[in-house]
């Protein structure tokens, strides 16, 4: 699949691989076949589960998504031709390896659970998630990109403004820790050691209003703090040569205008593209509400932290000893299946409550590096919200 342009480009090719995905795969015919043979195969606790969402408690997507993620990897993961199988010797279908991955990344029990649960060897149910990790890479890259066209970006800045009030915001970046179980025997693990004495691994996003990821930077040690990891990305860089963020201005009155940016909590340094609060007591009422305005759009990036962590569990919690090489990819996919849901617009999400606690065990960062031009636009944009900025 090449890649698309826009969200409702976005969503009519989903709808036409779903329509061709369902002339062969429908609910009187294979899917429902292979479900009843699989649910069958279940055993232990998620056996007990009943009722319409029995599908949807196992695998935390609906029928839909799942459908959709088949016709993705289906093709790549048949041309591998492996010899997966079931402890009885039964040849593992496309379909049971995508559902032994969505059901690993989603609940992040231990594979010996999952081998038992499903009837076969947790060596194969690493062998599998992994497999479908690497072709979800592939297949799914077009469901996180940056906005690539102008009506596009229109369309979430509109979303952002009707928020709080921001003008021209085209994101909110935030980061999250993913931490890690690691032997501190290993003197190499002390880069990973981070500011909370954690093994962790930072994952950095920006986020549009519909809490969709559209930039992602991973892979860096939890030693390194939020400014450190944006200044190390290729959206600093980007950004910085005016190669993103470089459109449309908006004016706030005669004189003064404010260019396209994202807004970030405190641990980022305040940027003509990245617009941070205000830090300190005893601020003045402008400084305050414009604080006020800035927490409650920014949130959203908490809130899809939060989300993903919660629907993709593999991430959450404390991972025990895992390859330092390969889970930047699995952040990667988990992240591609977050876009996807959304894309999708997948009713599952709807019954998931609503967070926006996901370092809950992090204090927050503080970066003390101002930009003068841009902290004069800062005030201008705190004048305007209190109703002092001169026309």
């Amino acid at each position: 699949m090449g890649p698309i342009r826009g969200v409702k480009r976005r969503r009519k090719l989903i709808e036409k691989q779903l329509q061709r995905n369902d002339s062969t795969v429908s609910e009187d015919g294979e899917h429902k076949d292979w479900w009843d043979l699989f649910s069958k195969r279940i055993s232990g606790p998620l056996s007990r589960s009943r009722g319409l969402n029995r599908f949807e408690s196992v695998f935390k997507v609906s029928r839909k998504t799942f459908n959709y993620v088949c016709s993705l990897v289906e093709e790549d993961l048949l041309a591998k031709r492996s010899k997966y199988t079931f402890s009885n010797g039964t040849l593992l279908s496309a379909i049971d390896q995508v559902a032994v991955a969505l059901r690993r990344l989603s609940s992040g029990d231990s594979l010996l659970s999952i081998g038992e649960a499903f009837g076969m060897n947790q060596s194969t149910v690493s062998l599998v998630t992994w497999r479908f990790v690497e072709v979800m890479e592939k297949r799914g890259l077009n469901h996180l990109q940056w906005p690539t066209t102008e009506s596009e970006m229109e369309e979430i800045k509109t979303k952002f403004e009707k928020i709080r009030g921001l003008p021209n915001c085209c994101g909110a970046i935030d980061t999250t820790h993913i931490m890690m179980c690691l032997p501190t025997v290993d003197d190499s693990n002390d880069a990973w050691y981070d500011h909370e004495k954690n093994h962790s691994m930072v994952l950095q996003a920006v986020v549009d209003p519909d809490m969709r990821f559209r930039d992602l930077v991973t892979g860096w040690p939890g030693s390194m703090d939020d400014s450190a990891v944006l200044r190390n990305s290729g959206l600093f860089k980007l950004c910085e040569k005016g190669n993103r963020l470089n459109g449309k201005k908006i004016k706030l009155s005669e004189g003064s205008e404010v260019n396209e940016y994202i807004i970030g909590d405190t641990g980022f340094p305040l940027l003509p593209w990245l617009v941070t609060p205000y830090q300190g007591k005893d601020l003045s009422e402008s400084k305050t509400e414009f604080n006020k305005r800035h927490f409650a759009t920014r949130m959203v990036a908490q809130r899809a932290l939060a989300r993903l962590k919660e629907m993709w569990r593999i991430i959450q919690g404390v991972m025990w000893m895992p390859d330092k090489h390969k889970l930047p990819r699995i952040l990667l996919v988990c992240c591609l299946l977050h876009n996807i849901v959304i894309d999708l617009e997948d009713e599952v999400q709807d019954e998931m409550p609503l967070s926006h606690h996901h370092d809950s065990s992090y204090r927050q960062q503080t970066c003390k590096f101002v930009d003068k031009n841009a902290s004069i636009l800062r005030d201008r944009m705190s004048l305007l919200f209190s109703g002092r900025l001169p026309p």
